[in-house]
C-alpha cells in the first residue's frame, strides 16, 4: 500500500465544493482525463458504485469505485474495486477561517503491476500528486464560479 495526498484551498463555501465534487457527471470538468458516471445507486450514498475512466480516446483504464462514506457537506470515501486501482480514497471538505474551504484528496492504493509498480512509484508519487493537485485546483476554480 502507498498513500497520496493533496491539499488546496478554495473561496467557496463548503456546501458549493461539495455540491461541485460529487456531481459525478462534471467530473470531466475538472478531473484530469477522467469521466465518471453513476452505475449502481443514486451516488449520494453508502453502497452507491461509480465507474471513473481516465485516459485519452479508448486508451486507459476504467476506475470502479463504491462510496463507503456519505458525510455532506465534508467527507465522502471510496474503496477502489477495479484491476488497476485498488484500494481506498478520499475527499474531504473543511470551512477555513474567514470562509472558503480547505479541499484534501487522499489515497491509500496497492499498486498495480507487482515489482515493477513498487519500483516506479518513486518517479509516479510526484507526478500523481501534481496531478492530483491540479484537478482540485480546477474544482476550487469550478466552485467559485458564479
Amino acid at each position: 500500500m502507498t498513500d497520496v495526498c493533496v491539499t488546496v484551498p478554495a473561496d467557496a463555501a463548503p456546501e458549493r465544493v461539495f455540491a461541485v465534487l460529487t456531481d459525478w457527471d462534471r467530473h470531466g470538468e475538472w478531473m484530469f482525463l477522467t469521466r465518471a458516471r453513476v452505475v449502481a445507486g443514486d451516488g449520494r450514498g453508502a453502497g452507491s458504485r461509480l465507474a471513473a475512466f481516465t485516459g485519452v480516446g479508448p486508451v486507459g483504464f476504467l476506475d470502479t469505485m463504491e462510496i463507503t462514506r456519505w458525510e455532506p457537506p465534508h467527507t465522502v470515501a471510496v474503496r477502489h474495486t477495479g484491476r488497476v486501482v485498488r484500494g481506498t480514497g478520499a475527499f474531504h471538505v473543511r470551512p477555513r477561517p474567514g470562509g472558503g474551504s480547505t479541499i484534501r484528496w487522499e489515497e491509500r492504493l496497492d499498486l498495480p503491476f507487482g515489482p515493477v509498480g513498487r519500483l516506479g512509484w518513486p518517479v509516479a508519487r510526484p507526478i500523481s500528486a501534481y496531478l492530483l493537485r491540479l484537478s482540485l485546483r480546477r474544482l476550487a476554480r469550478l466552485a467559485e464560479a458564479p
